[in-house]
């Protein structure tokens, strides 16, 4: 039973992963890459539009404050270090470090409501020399 209850989230999480890239595009942003992975973890969005490198957490809750608990802090350094391992890898065809700056924002998926874009919902505790971390 409890393996059901964990595909069925999973679905749901893909779900709300698919709208927010939809949100997003229709904000002019470009979706690099979706469910990035390294050692360090997971991220969910890699977006850029302009000068910004958005590393975007979705979240999929009953409210938006519900999401906003779920980040945790040890969540957030966990994707700090996914984004360094992000930087360091050069996926998805990335450009030169000095050409953007990274960002860390939430998107939250609420029932019945189109995603809430919270840009840099958070700063990285992570040293951010040579990052350009806004």
């Amino acid at each position: 039973m409890a393996e059901r209850g964990r595909r069925r989230a999973e679905g749901w999480g893909r779900r709300a992963e698919d709208l927010c890239a939809l949100a997003l595009r229709a904000k002019g942003y470009r979706i690099l890459a979706r469910r990035f992975r390294c050692p360090a973890g997971e991220i969910d969005i890699v977006a850029r539009r302009g000068g910004i490198l958005a590393i975007v957490e979705v979240k999929a809750r009953p409210t938006v404050e519900a999401a906003m608990e779920a980040l945790t802090a040890r969540q957030r350094a966990r994707l700090e270090r996914a984004a360094l391992g992000l930087l360091a890898s050069g996926a998805a065809g990335f450009v030169p470090q000095s050409e953007f700056s990274l960002r860390f924002d939430l998107m939250v998926v609420t029932p019945w409501r189109w995603p809430r874009h919270l840009p840099n919902a958070w700063r990285p505790e992570i040293s951010s020399a040579g990052l350009g971390v806004l």
